[in-house]
């Protein structure tokens, strides 16, 4: 059974994937280029960057080594806490989102005070790298739990696939999809905006080291904000889903 509490239509679920799609690409370059090639968002893709590291006597392998573990353990957490929660699925958004932007700061304020690291494999770059890890964990809890209506926001493969797939099925007359152009619809402003995200974390990091999570964060308080009413509704009147 699914951790999400309820399966009314959520609030803006556009604009929440295109903004958790460009925290995705942000952070997971932010991480990138100031952990020496460590990805928080998207944890698998160490196992590439780990076999790398080996061969090429690279900074960073503890760290990478850890991701996953680490990534396994903020998951789990998190999803037994939104089956507890399930009853209220606004709740349990403001609760998730609240915690991630938390856990960015923390990202964020672990990567200035400790900054600029001389080597991956330092304890204190370690230590951001799995804050960072922690974070977007959540983000992908979330995406399986709460937010299993909108397309993946935290790796692109399967929306660019999909993509691909849709489009051949739009230009075939023989066996049209009617439903290709709605995934499509669906599925392109995710991508673009991870695309985006990861564009302008580099250039952030560059020029602003670890200060520019401050994008990322605002990008989730945006989401927060887009999904979560600020006025609740009233007892025994429907909330209203925009």
């Amino acid at each position: 059974m699914s951790a999400a509490p309820e399966s009314a239509p959520l609030r803006n679920p556009g604009r929440a994937a295109a903004l958790l799609a460009f925290n995705a690409g942000f952070i997971d370059t932010v991480g990138f280029v100031g952990l020496f090639g460590l990805f928080t968002a998207h944890v698998t893709g160490n196992f590439v960057l780990i076999g790398a590291s080996i061969v090429t006597h690279g900074s960073g392998i503890v760290a990478k080594l850890l991701a996953l573990p680490t990534f396994i353990l903020a998951v789990a957490v998190t999803s037994l806490l939104l089956r507890r929660g399930r009853n209220n699925r606004r709740l349990a958004i403001g609760y998730l989102l609240f915690f991630q932007i938390v856990l960015l700061m923390a990202f964020m304020a672990v990567g200035v005070l400790g900054g600029p690291f001389k080597g991956g494999d330092q304890p204190i770059a370690v230590a951001c790298g799995l804050v960072g890890v922690v974070a977007m964990g959540l983000q992908n809890a979330g995406s399986r739990t709460l937010f299993a209506q909108l397309s993946p926001t935290t790796v692109m493969t399967g929306n660019v696939t999909q993509i691909v797939i849709d489009l051949v099925a739009l230009t075939d007359r023989a066996q049209p999809d009617p439903a290709a152009r709605a995934r499509i619809g669906k599925m392109f402003p995710p991508v673009l905006a991870f695309a985006l995200g990861a564009i302008v974390g580099g250039l952030g990091f560059v020029h602003f080291g670890f200060w520019c999570v401050l994008v990322g964060v605002a990008a989730v308080l945006a989401t927060l904000f887009s999904l979560v009413p600020l006025q609740l509704a009233k007892p025994g009147q429907a909330p209203r889903h925009g």
